[in-house]
């Protein structure tokens, strides 16, 4: 097999491997995911905006793409990296390859590279720049090119929607604006699931045109990036305390703890993946959840905040959910909405459906 392609981190590693998909040249931030499953979900996901992706599982592509399986319609992930790509999918369902997709939207893939030693490097060093380039390419040239580069910072405002739209369910009970910086389909389906007629806005949408579509609560959604790059959003959250239910996830969630006082840092590595345990204070259970995000609430900083941490990650303790039950909002990191919640535990979108109830008592 001949190399085509190769992958120069920041720290001056160069990897050589097989392309597919997309052919151009990409400087992207470096992370990794430890999903088995949900490739076509993480590709087509906005929270991965110009993210250069490296997945543990060493087996990608087996399964094809599946037109109903989509996070958005149009990706804006950086990159693929994966160890072996299968480019004959065994899917009675699949219409297309992965590589056919990453090619129609003009996404780089990179196989037959370590990706274990990858995962190594960002596990001990931290996240990093990646280019992902042709064998040709000049090593020392590109790795000045790669130093002197700035990652882009308005991930989160090209994820989201320009202008107003609306998603309909039949017999709605509550009518919820959804604040738009990469919102995922499967979360449009759950509050369609729910009953819930929905209008999303984009991120820098006022709080006086919020109000004026007279929702029963506000969901602001998961995305891309430093919540910093769209602090706006934090300052429309603080301004609909106590006026609205609120219900944040993600992005979303940091942008919430941000409008009530509290601090975000960046993690060294992040967590990606579906196999995180989160700990549930309010039922005393165990969440088995998806998580994506590189930025993190910072506990310390919740006290002489109005906010509760409410759920815990088990693998490093870092917040993982904050409620003010007084002006009920409260807020998720991770990603809820794939998840069976038996016994005690409780759905956070039932959660929310029931304080929309309660407020309009």
């Amino acid at each position: 097999m001949e190399f085509n392609r190769k992958l120069i981190l920041e720290n001056g590693t160069v990897m050589h491997g097989v392309g597919f998909g997309g052919s151009k040249e990409v400087i992207c931030e470096l992370v990794f995911n430890t999903s088995v499953v949900g490739y076509q979900e993480l590709v087509s996901d906005p929270t991965y905006a110009d993210l250069a992706v490296v997945m543990n599982y060493p087996l990608i592509g087996n399964y094809g793409i599946t037109d109903e399986d989509f996070e958005s319609r149009d990706p804006l992930i950086g990159a693929l990296i994966v160890r072996e790509y299968n480019d004959q999918p065994s899917n009675f369902r699949y219409t297309r390859t992965l590589g056919e997709y990453m090619e129609d939207h003009n996404i780089p893939g990179i196989s037959q590279v370590d990706t274990r030693k990858l995962t190594r490097i960002l596990r001990s060093e931290g996240v990093q720049k990646v280019m992902i380039t042709d064998e040709t390419t000049d090593e020392k040239e590109a790795l000045a090119r790669l130093k002197e580069a700035t990652l882009p910072t308005d991930s989160a405002k090209r994820a989201g929607c320009k202008k107003r739209w609306y998603s309909r369910t039949s017999n709605p009970k509550y009518q919820v604006v959804a604040i738009d910086c990469g919102i995922k389909d499967s979360m449009m389906q759950k509050l369609k699931e729910k009953g819930c007629n929905v209008t999303v806005v984009p991120f820098d949408t006022t709080v006086d045109e919020i109000l004026a579509l007279q929702p029963d609560g506000v969901f602001v959604s998961n995305g891309p990036g430093d919540p910093a790059n769209v602090a706006n959003v934090a300052e429309t959250i603080s301004a609909l305390r106590g006026k609205k239910p609120i219900f944040g996830v993600g992005l979303g969630h940091q942008l919430l703890a941000m409008a009530y006082g509290a601090k975000i840092q960046k993690m060294k590595v992040g967590h990606r993946g579906g196999n995180h345990p989160v700990f549930c204070k309010e039922t005393d259970t165990v969440e088995i959840c998806n998580q994506n995000h590189g930025y993190v609430v910072d506990k310390e900083s919740l006290a002489g905040t109005n906010l509760t941490l409410t759920h815990i990650n088990l693998l490093d303790q870092t917040c993982e959910g904050v409620e003010c039950k007084e002006e009920m909002v409260f807020s998720l990191q991770y990603h809820p909405e794939r998840i069976s919640y038996p016994g005690k535990t409780v759905d956070p979108f039932d959660k929310f459906m029931n304080l929309m109830a309660q407020k309009g008592e």
